[in-house]
């Protein structure tokens, strides 16, 4: 594995706080450019042994909820549940819709998916997010503990976002979107899709994960849309560093294969004695 340079910085305990102070979404100059590699990325995927589950520990059936990114919905995350089917899990989209609505609402649309799975399997669920799905699934994580054995996210900013304008710009139109549909509800909050909301999804973030969760941070310092230091938390035992593309994460060999080994490694304990 590889981290960035720890220091107070990237240190948990300063995640919630960085959280509170943030007013908005925060541009970043990123070279978004890169994204357009997306394809090298795919393409690489699909010749490896990686993608044929050679190589790799293999599952034991253990339920595994994947969570889209930013205005993506569960569609384009099917490569990686067909993978998981193949080399023995059982994968379940999250059932969010598409990510683009408060991420609240999103937080218990995933809670019930969680529920299904942990019923159908009688296990707790790994948690998978891409981007701001792995925000959501690290949320989802801390708010229902109890049902949750892993979370890994991908390239997510779980530590504030700072992003590229163009993503910042989507975000805020998005928040528009939301803050407009609630002007005539008793339960209008202006704060919505912000870091000063104290929604149950954003009090989660400004709190760790419990020891029973096992955590992977997965990011790439190429990252064209976010600023790869919101996506860590600065432990050897957490991050993983990878080549690639933002986007390129939910379609990368070395991904997949960091996803193989931390899911094996992290032990599904029935829910239910």
């Amino acid at each position: 594995m590889t981290n960035s340079s720890a220091s107070s910085e990237s240190n948990p305990a300063f995640v919630g706080q960085e959280l509170r102070d943030a007013e908005e979404f925060q541009p970043k100059n990123l070279p978004i450019w890169r994204e357009a590699l997306l394809g090298v990325d795919w393409l690489s995927l699909r010749i490896s042994a990686v993608n044929r589950g050679i190589g790799i520990p293999l599952g034991d059936g253990s339920p595994v909820v994947l969570v889209p990114g930013f205005m993506g919905s569960d569609r384009y995350l099917s490569d990686m549940r067909n993978w998981l089917s193949r080399i023995g899990y059982s994968p379940y989209m999250s059932g969010i819709g598409r990510n683009l609505q408060c991420p609240d609402v999103l937080s218990q649309r995933l809670h019930q998916t969680m529920l299904r799975a942990t019923e159908e399997t009688g296990d707790k669920v790994h948690l998978i997010g891409h981007s701001l799905g792995g925000v959501i699934a690290r949320g989802a994580a801390i708010q229902w503990p109890e049902l949750t054995a892993s979370v890994i996210t991908m390239g997510s900013p779980f530590r504030g976002v700072r992003a590229h304008p163009f993503v910042i710009l989507a975000a805020s139109i998005v928040r528009g979107g939301i803050v407009a549909s609630r002007l005539d509800k008793a339960d209008e909050n202006p704060d919505c899709y912000t870091g000063k909301c104290e929604c149950a999804f954003v009090n989660a973030l400004r709190t760790v994960l419990p020891d029973s969760v096992a955590e992977t941070a997965i990011y790439t310092k190429t990252d064209g849309v976010v600023d790869w230091r919101r996506c860590v938390q600065g432990l050897d035992e957490t991050d993983i560093e990878v080549s690639g593309t933002h986007v390129g994460l939910a379609f990368n060999r070395s991904v997949y294969s960091h996803i193989a080994e931390r899911l094996a490694a992290a032990s599904s304990a029935p829910v239910l004695a």
